[in-house]
């Protein structure tokens, strides 16, 4: 038993390794590459096009850039010669994007066009990110009244640490972030509070009724206990969003590799931090144990 619970300590080291490891990392790729700004926050125009189907990618982006003086970012949309475009107008005298595409194909079909002015995209920035410290503000709030601050400081650094990872792949891979990828942040955040306060809870009734019990050996219990529960939850849970990623086309992919990233990151995190950190900071059974009332405090 003791050998069993020297290894599952020793996997929790690690993995708590491995998250400092991956959230250092998406700290430097959200620092370095920034985010591919969708647009819903950046302003601009996209559309919807079809073009002959002979020409590629590359073509039609170095014409698009050549002709649009710009960065444009060119999506495909999952079928032969169907693309979505996005840039920026120059002036109120920008071509039409059916008539840029004239000159290289000869048949061009817009099949949906639409304006979001820089001002909304301005408004969505801000609204989203008083959404988020919101968020954190009332969950520090409760967190701070249900657990000991050490179990809440772990289910708190827990939370940081999955929104960061999310970001961090967006980063990375220079995925869209629109409105629908931030609601999927904002999931991720309450989906990850949940795993770290079932695993926490657990931890702490153990601690409480355990007062000489050594705190790695309760930890480990309350991971066990709570392990197959996280699971089967995240399970299901993934394989559902995981075929919303597969089936509900490109519209849906950033919401649905969000919370992909998300569900894992979170019960991954509610692991190697939301337990782990408090066992670091000398979290103890004497913590969770009634205090005696001395005489002078008993006498009025």
């Amino acid at each position: 038993m003791i050998k069993s619970h020297t290894l599952f300590t020793r996997i929790r080291s690690y993995m708590s390794l491995v998250s400092v490891l991956l959230f250092s990392f998406s700290v430097l790729m959200i620092g370095v590459k920034g985010f591919n700004w969708g647009l819903d926050f950046t302003g601009g125009v996209v559309a919807e096009v079809v073009v002959d189907s002979e020409l590629s990618a590359v073509a039609i982006s170095e014409y698009l850039n050549e002709s649009l003086q710009q960065d444009v970012q060119l999506i495909s949309s999952g079928e032969e010669g169907r693309w979505t475009v996005r840039y920026t107008p120059i002036d109120e005298v920008t071509a039409p994007i059916q008539d840029v595409f004239t000159s290289i194909s000869n048949t061009v079909q817009v099949l949906n066009s639409s304006v979001v002015g820089p001002q909304v995209g301005q408004d969505m920035v801000e609204q989203g990110g008083l959404a988020i410290i919101a968020c954190f503000v009332l969950t520090m709030l409760y967190l701070s009244y249900r657990f000991e601050w050490r179990l809440a400081l772990g289910a708190l650094v827990a939370l940081v640490y999955d929104i960061v990872v999310v970001l961090g792949l967006f980063a990375l891979l220079q995925l869209e972030f629109n409105l629908t990828v931030l609601a999927a942040v904002l999931a991720v955040l309450g989906y990850s509070l949940n795993d770290s306060i079932i695993i926490a809870d657990r931890a702490r009734e153990l601690l409480r009724g355990n007062p000489n019990g050594k705190t790695s050996h309760l930890i480990n219990d309350a991971v066990k206990a709570t392990l197959s529960r996280t699971l089967v939850t995240s399970g299901t849970t993934f394989v559902t969003v995981s075929c919303l990623w597969l089936l509900g086309g490109a519209s849906l992919e950033g919401f649905a590799i969000a919370l992909c990233v998300g569900i894992v990151s979170g019960t991954w995190s509610s692991i190697s931090i939301g337990v782990t950190l408090p066992q670091m900071l000398k979290l103890s059974p004497s913590h969770y144990q009634p205090k005696e009332i001395t005489e002078e405090e008993a006498s009025p």
